[in-house]
Parts: structure tokens; sequence; C-alpha cells
């Protein structure tokens, strides 16, 4: 059975990371730390499903202005190949110049639950 302090460690890895990239507009490295059957579901938004769907709807969120992310992992619960995240975020996101009107600068902050699944690999 996995230590849930280590897999909360690595998990927080990924976080750290994917603040640095969404910051970055490195969408092809943040990618990489969803798997290829993962689902993202933003507010008032379709779901993206599947990594490449993530991949290109973020790629156009990025072109549109700069995303600050910060993620807090608060309690992470392991069970055999399966982790649950729970965390809360704050986001601040400034638009650019092609931003479109219905995607003006914002904050926001709340809550978020991440399912995460160890790969054959090892790697969460």
């Amino acid at each position: 059975m996995p230590d849930t302090a280590a897999v909360k460690r690595i998990i927080e890895e990924h976080n750290a990371n994917l603040e640095k990239w969404y910051a970055e507009g490195a969408i092809d490295q943040a990618a990489e730390v969803f798997s290829e059957d993962c689902w993202q579901m933003p507010p008032n938004n379709e779901p993206l499903v599947g990594r490449e769907a993530y991949r290109a709807g973020w790629k156009q969120l990025v072109q549109w202005g700069q995303w600050n992310f910060s993620l807090d992992a608060q309690d992470v619960v392991v069970s055999g190949d399966i982790a649950v995240e729970r965390g809360r975020y704050a986001v601040r996101f400034t638009a650019g110049p092609d931003a479109p009107e219905t995607l003006p600068s914002h904050e926001d902050r709340g809550n978020y639950v991440v399912l995460w699944r160890r790969e054959s690999d090892g790697a969460w």
C-alpha cells in the first residue's frame, strides 16, 4: 500500500509544476500530468475529455491572456492505485488583447477534487 504522505508530496510537486506551466503557457508540459482519458470540468463550459481535448482547450485559453493558479492540496486519501486529492484553488486571469469579450480579466477561488491513478510505470 502506498504511503499517503509520499503520494501527497508527489501530488504537490505536480501542482507546483502545473502552476508554473499555466503561468508560462506551457500547455504541452502541463498535459503530460494528465492521463489519456482525463476529464477536466471547467465552470460554465463543456468538459474537456481526454488529454488532447485538454491540450487543445488550454492552448486556446493561454493565447487569450495570462493564467496564474494557486493549488493547495489540503487532503489526500490513497487506496491501492487510486488517490483522491481535495484542495482549494485561487486563479487570476489577465485578459490579453485577443481575449473574447466573454472572457474578461477575473479572479476566482474555490474547491476542487482530483482523482489520481497510479500508472503501470508507478507514476502518479
